[in-house]
């Protein structure tokens, strides 16, 4: 299953849905990619999700904002009772990003908080993003 630049797979040996991204795309078919995951989420009844967002240059705050405070709620709600554990897979380079911007800091720092109705961390490293939704 995919767009034109998103590949999702599900992975029923783990019961998890990757979804990689190959480049940067326009705010409107990155949502339309976010919709796609949950509707193939649904159809398998998965929870666990990791976004590859590696290829993914550039940082857009509108996305950001979107995904935490509008998509993620709206999923985790869709697919509850089991909660929304979602592992996003960086590069290096967009981790400093994080790192050095605080708005950046603030959307993730809202989008991480246990109090959110979805479970959301970073990685850099697929196998201890792997081992995280594994084990929550």
């Amino acid at each position: 299953m995919s767009s034109e630049n998103c590949l999702i797979t599900h992975r029923p040996d783990l019961a998890t849905l990757v979804a990689r991204w190959q480049d940067d795309a326009p705010v409107p078919a990155l949502q339309a990619d976010f919709q796609h995951l949950l509707t193939t989420s649904e159809a398998y009844g998965t929870t666990r999700w990791l976004l590859d967002v590696r290829r993914r240059a550039q940082l857009n705050p509108e996305l950001g904002a979107w995904t935490t405070t509008d998509f993620y709620p709206r999923a985790a709600a869709v697919l509850a009772p089991p909660m929304l554990r979602i592992a996003v897979l960086c590069s290096p380079a967009r981790l400093a990003v994080y790192g050095s911007s605080a708005e950046q800091m603030d959307q993730l720092a809202f989008g991480m908080n246990p109090a959110r109705p979805y479970r959301l961390q970073l990685f850099g490293d697929e196998g201890a993003a792997m081992n995280w939704l594994l084990t929550q």
